[in-house]
């Protein structure tokens, strides 16, 4: 079981992924966009990130700010987005890693299986 850190700003999109991720024997912390995510994490000792704000440039500013902290420069990150082309392209030019898109729609269980396949 991993604690999870569920940060989307849309309230029952994160509903519905802290339902699957429980389902899947996950530890799920859900919350709005907070700036504050490095304080976050170390507060509820995530094991994982799922990053999933309505306008890419939030989730990609929150992963920046985990790489940056280097208690969390390798903690395993998921980012949704509904732009996948752009994101793929952002994620490439940052040489990202410990990271997985899952590009919009999606369902709860793409979310869990990309959560588990970083933790392995």
């Amino acid at each position: 079981m991993a604690r999870i850190l569920l940060i989307d700003d849309t309230p029952e999109i994160a509903e519905l992924l802290t339902f699957a991720l429980r389902d899947r024997g996950h530890e799920v912390f859900a919350t709005g966009f907070t700036a504050a995510i490095n304080e976050l994490v170390a507060e509820q000792r995530g094991d994982a990130v799922v990053l999933d704000c309505s306008a890419y440039d939030m989730s990609e500013a929150l992963f920046d700010s985990l790489r940056a902290d280097p208690d969390h420069a390798e903690l395993p990150v998921v980012i949704i987005s509904d732009t996948e082309e752009a994101a793929n392209a952002s994620l490439r030019a940052r040489k990202a890693h410990r990271v997985l898109l899952v590009p919009k729609p999606f369902t709860g269980s793409q979310v869990a299986q990309a959560i588990e396949q970083l933790l392995a």
